[in-house]
């Protein structure tokens, strides 16, 4: 029965002043759905970053440039600087590495790229046949580059499906076409299967052409930009990176590996890396939308503050007539957690749908969990006791002779 009068005299205290107390919980409503929604997004571009890496191949590793040393090695022009891989590397990697199941090196840059009156700027990849195995590249119409156009230097391309909508337009065979790169024509062989995901980086916005092209009519260099290295299965990954450290260190002449021009990256450790600054960045953001909960507590401390007043006659009646310090605080301590109660509860349904319309109107990928409610709940509830404990500690200790004088 006391909780009962309890619950009851919160319901009368809190509608008898709907205005009010509507206002009161929208700080804790757009504090709570702000929240939910920036982790929200930004558990959702987590989950689309893993997956976009994941799509690049199975058991991969990929051996990029380092860092370009200047004189005595002790200055550093950034890591990525280095210019030291090339051709022979990777066909070292291919004949000397008997765990690497297919190796592709690659000569990657953006261009300009034409066609009909149309053009993009995209990432034209110069590679290999292995390429489509170490990368998990499929062919949707046409073929892939083969080792005879490779060898013959031919001026041929495979479109990404972003690329091929870009030039030619949606549900159109762009083989036997012609492109132009760089003032370069190229003939169109095949186009690749989409691998969904959208950006700067996608998988599908690419050209390929052959490597060799690649070298002698656009980059200019024998210099390539990544090894792509397909281990034979995920439990041999580590020992293939190891025994690939030590044969391009040998092959560089580098005796002490901390000055390697070139680094070494398998997914783990890219799935890591763009976890931990998706995480970041989701912290960030959850803990600027968070700035509006403690606005939101606020004002809730000072709707109760303004209700203990209004209430000091009946706050002293009641202690005249045998309430207990406890019993007041409690009262002014259930009301407060109440409104942030049902503050929380709207703003998950404000969340929710923050996050349904970035994904529908936006088409970022959105991923409320059951943490973030758990979460958005677990605050609303503190913010509710912490901020209603100074007004209900001070109502239970108003003298009751002066609360009854009180005017």
């Amino acid at each position: 029965m006391i909780i009962k009068d309890i619950f009851n005299e919160t319901f009368s205290a809190i509608t008898v002043n709907k205005v009010r107390s509507g206002l009161t919980m929208l700080g804790i409503i757009i504090g709570i759905g702000s929240v939910i929604a920036m982790v929200s997004i930004g558990q959702g571009a987590q989950g689309t970053i893993e997956s976009s890496i994941q799509s690049i191949g199975s058991n991969l590793v990929m051996v990029m440039p380092g860092m370009q040393r200047g004189i005595g090695q002790q200055v550093s022009a950034g890591r990525g600087s280095a210019s030291t891989l090339t051709l022979a590397d990777a066909e070292a990697i291919a004949n000397d590495i008997t765990l690497a199941k297919a190796v592709a090196p690659d000569i990657s840059r953006r261009y300009q790229v034409t066609a009909k009156g149309k053009n993009t700027n995209t990432q034209v990849i110069g590679t290999v046949p292995a390429y489509t195995e170490a990368r998990n590249v499929q062919i949707d119409v046409g073929s892939f580059i083969s080792e005879q156009n490779v060898q013959g230097l031919s001026k041929v391309a495979v479109l990404g499906p972003t690329t091929r909508d870009d030039l030619f337009g949606e549900d159109v065979d762009p083989t036997g076409k012609t492109i132009r790169i760089n003032k370069i024509d190229f003939k169109v062989i095949g186009m690749t299967k989409s691998k969904g995901g959208s950006g700067f980086g996608s998988q599908d916005d690419m050209i390929y052409i052959p490597i060799t092209t690649a070298e002698r009519f656009l980059s200019g260099s024998d210099a390539v930009s990544t090894i792509s290295i397909s281990a034979m299965d995920a439990g041999s990954m580590t020992e293939m990176q190891q025994q690939i450290s030590d044969l391009l260190l040998q092959r560089h002449n580098i005796s002490d590996p901390t000055l390697a021009d070139f680094q070494i990256m398998n997914q783990q450790d890219i799935v890591a890396t763009a976890s931990s600054v998706t995480n970041t960045f989701t912290i960030l953001l959850a803990s600027i939308a968070g700035i509006s909960l403690i606005v939101g507590g606020i004002g809730i401390m000072n709707m109760m503050l303004t209700t203990v007043t209004e209430r000091t006659r009946e706050i002293g009646l009641r202690k005249a007539i045998g309430a207990k310090k406890k019993d007041i605080s409690l009262q002014f301590l259930v009301e407060s957690v109440t409104l942030t109660f049902f503050g929380g509860i709207m703003g998950v349904v404000l969340g929710w749908l923050l996050a349904f319309g970035v994904t529908q109107f936006t088409g970022i990928a959105t991923n409320i969990s059951l943490f973030s409610i758990i979460l958005a709940f677990s605050v609303s509830a503190a913010i509710g006791i912490i901020f209603g404990y100074y007004p209900a500690r001070r109502a239970a200790g108003l003298n009751p002779i002066e609360a009854l004088r009180y005017e």
